[in-house]
């Protein structure tokens, strides 16, 4: 005779699962923290920092498509808007620090993101996907028409300057460290945004909107904030990348950087924590290794041809297609 199952023994096991899953994440990024720490010297710095400037511009854009659903053809405006205002304080202002002048690129951005979310966060799906695209090639015509950009060639010669007035970022190994830090402090708040109840209403949302709506979410609010922290955190990406490079360009802004972002996530694992990351970094060495070889003027078809692969073959990417192997045979 079967016995009567005890609700108190399965809450019990459900938070020793969770506990168990909490652990191996924390083993995990342990275990990535420390080879990002030891990773500048057996890499060259300059190049690894380009990894993680895209990886935090992936991880913003993943946060607005992989747990709340939108998917937006425009975030490069918001990589380009932190450089350009970045690249520019710090070249004309030389009181300025380089930590105020992220900050007011990341204001900009921040600001800009609001404004393309209120006018198009009441169109869903491919609406929502033209909306933000045809905004985003707006700001493109007006970086290249804008003096202060120095149009088609770019701001050049940004100066990375002092962090707090005491350290000195032109030593590539103090710059990667700071960048580091920016990535990894963003990297955990998109962590704690997405198991918090806010980031499981994102989830909701994506998964039955008008159930969402039915339950008294206000679903424009949510999405809208979503939208505002995404591009806030895009806007950093530049600025730190405007920073390293001691360039900001119209490459940034053009709708094909709104594409590799995408590629980025859904190649790493669309709607996972480690998937952008992962997938940033395929890409950026894959363009890179492509560009000093032969096949340098085949980088945009190979890159297509790999998205095109994963959209068929690889759906959840691969950190997606790792976790359903692991629940496979470790249930």
């Amino acid at each position: 005779m079967n016995q009567p199952v005890n609700p108190a023994d399965i809450h019990k096991v459900i938070i020793e699962q969770q506990k168990a899953r909490n652990r191996k994440k924390m083993m995990v990024n342990g275990v990535l923290f420390l080879l990002l720490l030891a990773a500048p010297f057996m890499m060259y710095p300059v190049f690894l920092m380009k990894i993680l400037c895209f990886a935090l511009f992936a991880v913003a854009f993943n946060l607005l498509f992989g747990f709340a659903g939108l998917l937006s053809f425009g975030h490069a405006a918001f990589l380009a808007a932190g450089g350009y205002t970045t690249g520019y304080l710090l070249s004309n202002f030389a009181g300025l620090s380089t930590e105020l002048g992220i900050l007011a690129g990341t204001a900009t951005a921040t600001v800009l993101g609001l404004a393309f979310a209120l006018l198009s966060i009441r169109r869903q799906g491919i609406y929502f996907a033209m909306v933000t695209l045809a905004l985003a090639q707006l700001v493109f015509f007006f970086f290249v028409q804008a003096e202060f950009t120095g149009g088609e060639d770019g701001m050049h010669g940004i100066p990375r300057g002092h962090l707090l007035g005491l350290i000195n970022l032109e030593d590539n190994l103090n710059m990667y460290y700071f960048v580091l830090a920016v990535f990894i402090g963003c990297y955990l708040l998109v962590q704690r945004i997405v198991s918090s109840p806010y980031g499981q209403v994102l989830k909701a949302i994506k998964q039955n909107e008008p159930r969402a709506v039915s339950l008294g979410y206000n679903v424009d609010r949510y999405k809208v904030l979503a939208f505002v922290i995404s591009s806030a955190l895009a806007g950093l990406a530049g600025s730190m990348k405007s920073v390293v490079f001691q360039l900001a360009s119209l490459n940034d802004a053009h709708w094909h950087m709104s594409g590799e972002v995408i590629l980025m996530t859904l190649l790493g694992g669309m709607g996972t924590l480690l998937g952008p990351v992962i997938g940033a970094t395929f890409v950026v060495n894959v363009e890179y290794q492509l560009s000093q070889g032969p096949l340098r003027d085949w980088v945009d078809p190979i890159l297509g041809g790999i998205f095109v692969l994963t959209v068929l073959a690889f759906r959840s990417g691969v950190v997606g297609e790792i976790q359903k192997l692991v629940d496979r045979n470790f249930k």
